[in-house]
């Protein structure tokens, strides 16, 4: 019998599984001859003896290459493993074309291009198996069906077939966690990303091998098979309840959810308090309400919230020792987000509860053996020091995290970004993270998906320089035409509750030409205006600061092809008024700039005119939003006499470029300003702030 699970590792499949440089070195091996010779026993086993002794096992059934056996001493999957699927591949080659043919065709980095497989029949239901109604009668849902073999679901595995997988006491396990519920983001396959995968509060669990469990792989570590388990419930629930969407948000197992949260109840009580009272007005009282609501949100699981009451207490401990870190608009949209996130809740919309609180997100996540790419890095000064944000993608999770730095500022001035770029950091400095590939087996996240690398003997992380081969990066992280990627951003919910991680909207922009670039010197911002490499055109805009004097000059060079025809950039995106707007964070082209850690004072001569085009709207949304963020900054209670006058006049512009509802929202809140304004006022003053900021969001 013919092992086409072993036919279907394609050399990305068995990176995933082992890591690159084994891969490499068995294919070396094999190409030269050194191959070992195989047999197979009647039950599909493949035994391999190799001329030094060694000897290899690969046991049929689902347990993938993990349940290998190899007498030489090193752990996991090693080279001898690697070799006796190549040569396997090699040998059955004749008499497997098209499979041949698929596993040689180029492959990115972390992806595959997954080879065909024979249709396999609906099967009826089974005790623990739910089946999409109507799931057999859909043309082209398994394997290969119409010639697109990445048409499959995971939910088609049994229960049987996950116990011989992960193990009884594992999949024991899942179903304790099944019966509490839990929620779940299932992003189907599709011809551009053949590999299914599944968002689990505890990490991602990618499908590798189509109808092939043992090949399935989740970026925790030691969850010992349970995330395997929950990820085909959850497409199981997915195909049934949503069985046409790309991306469907479901809820797996538990009880009915509940609305009733009291931590939340006391945390939004306590930001309508301090909207009511103004940053200014506080007393010292509040710090000890903020621990308590702090507490007692942890104590629940409401992650989301507890990080959005966290970022309030620093917002509010700034201004109190007059830090530069506090902003109004920040301030604000903080004290906006908690009871946004309650009402979204309470009403039961589309997306599930525990989506929108963060609930049973674990404060941090221990990685496996983790690949990552480095996109660049962001410097900022704030608050007497300056923070490095070094931004990293994750492509097995199809995800970015972000390690921080902070360094104090001191006599001499604060560091600039090239300085910092020397700094030592994991054995490396942040100039290498930040461009570099990581291979760790220490790697941490947090629920905000921030990156911390643990400490300890056995613990190892290597960074080796990274060529800007961006090429290989999933699509939901490498964009190819910015018009489609406005699209997919215009489809998210709204940014007040989404999920509270760092660089979510951190992509990579594959890039065509460079067709403009301009400087505005009185806004010391650089603008260009670049196309896709599919198409459609963004703009990509930088503006100076103190901390990254050299920023502009580096970002202008890589962009005017001093350093090669630029090739990609990353950045923190956006949609504007003409179509997509791109932050950038570093730009290929024959060699990875990063702007923030260039060196330089500034004094290039930056050429070219920006078409300053006044934007009215943009101009009046920007006028409502720094009106109701100096009415939270300065307490709803403690607002001069002729504010409501401002607020009328604000809605009148606002009415006046085409946003009536946002006029409205601002007229309905001056008329509940009074001489003891309360929680109408507080429910107004919130309506009108969730107004501004999803129009200019959808903008």
């Amino acid at each position: 019998m013919t092992r086409d699970d072993l036919i279907a590792l394609t050399p990305d499949v068995l990176a995933a599984l082992s890591n690159r440089g084994l891969v490499k070195r068995a294919t070396r091996e094999v190409d030269a001859g050194e191959r070992p010779t195989l047999s197979e026993d009647t039950d599909g086993a493949v035994r391999a003896a190799y001329p030094d002794g060694v000897t290899v096992t690969l046991p049929p059934g689902g347990g993938g290459l993990a349940a290998g056996c190899c007498s030489c001493p090193a752990p996991g999957v090693c080279r001898h493993l690697l070799a006796v699927v190549l040569t396997y591949q090699r040998t059955h080659a004749a008499t497997t074309p098209s499979h041949a043919a698929a596993r040689d065709q180029p492959a990115a980095p972390d992806r595959q291009a997954v080879p065909g497989h024979d249709a396999t029949p609906g099967q009826d239901a089974t005790p623990g198996r739910d089946v999409a109604p109507g799931h057999d009668a859909k043309p082209g849902r398994d394997a290969g069906a119409g010639g697109e073999p990445w048409r499959w679901s995971p939910g088609d595995v049994t229960d049987d077939e996950l116990a011989a997988a992960i193990g009884a006491p594992a999949l024991a396990a899942a179903q304790r966690r099944r019966r509490r519920g839990y929620t779940a983001v299932v992003h189907r396959p599709d011809a551009a990303d053949p590999v299914p995968r599944v968002e689990l509060p505890t990490g991602t669990v990618r499908f590798l091998v189509p109808r092939q469990i043992g090949y399935a792989r989740g970026d925790a570590a030691d969850d010992g098979g349970e995330a395997i388990a929950l990820a085909v419930w959850a497409c199981r629930t997915a195909d049934r309840e949503q069985p046409d969407r790309s991306e469907a948000q479901v809820r797996v197992g538990g009880a009915a959810t509940a609305t009733d949260h009291p931590a939340l109840d006391t945390a939004v009580a306590l930001a309508a308090d301090v909207l009511l009272t103004g940053a200014a007005h506080l007393g010292s009282g509040v710090a000890a309400r903020l621990a308590a609501a702090r507490r007692d949100l942890d104590a629940a699981g409401l992650r989301w919230p507890l990080l959005a009451l966290d970022d309030l207490a620093g917002q509010l401990e700034a201004y109190a020792a007059r830090g530069a870190r506090y902003r109004p608009d920040t301030f604000a949209d903080l004290l906006a987000e908690l009871p946004a996130r309650r009402r979204a809740v309470v009403n039961a919309g589309a997306t599930p509860p525990e989506r929108l609180l963060g609930t049973h997100e674990p404060a941090e996540t221990p990685l496996r053996r983790v690949r990552l790419t480095g996109l660049g890095a962001r410097v900022r000064c704030s608050g007497g020091e300056v923070g490095v944000d070094v931004v990293l993608a994750h492509p097995a999770a199809v995800s970015v995290l972000v390690l921080h730095r902070a360094y104090p500022v001191t006599d001499d001035g604060p560091p600039t970004g090239h300085e910092l770029a020397a700094r030592p950091v994991t054995g490396t400095t942040l100039g290498a993270l930040a461009t570099g590939n990581v291979v760790s087996e220490s790697a941490v996240r947090s629920a905000a998906h921030r990156l911390r690398f643990a400490a300890g003997r056995l613990a190892r992380t290597t960074v080796t320089p990274g060529g800007g081969d961006w090429s290989g990066l999933p699509p939901g992280l490498l964009a190819r035409d910015p018009d489609a990627l406005a699209a997919e951003l215009a489809g998210r919910p709204p940014r007040l509750l989404r999920p509270r991680t760092a660089a979510e909207s951190v992509r990579v922009l594959a890039l065509g030409e460079v067709r403009a670039i301009g400087y505005a010197a009185g806004e010391q911002r650089l603008h260009a205006t670049v196309t896709g490499a599919d198409g459609g055109t963004a703009t990509i805009t930088a503006t100076h600061h103190g901390a990254a004097p050299g920023a502009l000059d580096a970002l202008a060079a890589a962009l005017d092809g001093t350093h090669g025809p630029p090739r990609y950039v990353s950045g923190t995106v956006r949609r504007g008024a003409d179509g997509l707007v791109v932050e950038p964070l570093a730009v290929v082209a024959d060699a990875v700039v990063v702007p923030d850690l260039a060196a330089g004072v500034g004094d290039g001569r930056l050429a070219g005119a920006v078409d300053a085009r006044p934007d009215p709207v943009a101009a009046a949304l920007a006028t409502a939003s720094a009106l109701l963020a100096q009415a939270a900054h300065t307490g709803l209670r403690h607002l001069p006499a002729g504010f409501p006058d401002r607020l009328r006049a604000t809605a009148a512009g606002l009415a006046g470029v085409g946003l009536d509802r946002c006029g409205a929202a601002l007229s309905g809140l001056a008329g509940t300003l009074g001489a003891d304004p309360g929680e109408p006022a507080v429910r107004a003053w919130v309506d009108a702030w969730i107004r501004l900021s999803v129009t200019a969001e959808s903008r």
